[in-house]
């Protein structure tokens, strides 16, 4: 994936239990996002990225009641738990072409390459997100 100057790629390693509950079990991401200034930095960015991304593809659903928005805050809206969090390595690729963006493509990429991990593992291929118990029935 390409945005905000920088080159993504990402895999993920999924499971699926009998019920159809999904565990994200690692995540591998290459990134060039370009001179890379602090490695640490970009690490924290792009893991922080995958890992809001994951709960967005596994629980992030907004729902409305009588014309409002029924979550608040983290109280009523799941979010990815700390045990839950996979291990996500990060290969940062060197270069020497101008900085790109490394916050936001981390989230981005990672949907598809859940949902592709999931179709891998089921042969189900699902189109909307969250996830949820779209596998239920599977």
């Amino acid at each position: 994936m390409h945005a905000f100057g920088s080159y993504f790629a990402i895999v993920a390693d999924v499971a699926v239990d009998k019920a159809g509950a999904v565990k994200v079990s690692r995540i591998v991401c290459a990134v060039d996002c370009g001179m890379v200034v602090n490695p640490n930095t970009v690490e924290a960015q792009v893991q922080g990225g995958i890992i809001f991304g994951i709960t967005a593809v596994l629980y992030s659903e907004i729902t409305i009641k009588d014309g409002r928005v029924e979550q608040s805050n983290f109280t009523d809206y799941r979010i990815l738990r700390i045990h839950e969090t996979p291990p996500v390595e990060v290969h940062i690729v060197k270069s020497s072409e101008a900085p790109g963006g490394i916050g936001e493509p981390g989230t981005a990429a990672l949907a598809p390459a859940i949902t592709n991990a999931i179709y891998a593992a089921t042969g189900k291929r699902l189109r909307q997100l969250p996830v949820g118990n779209q596998l239920q029935s599977a």
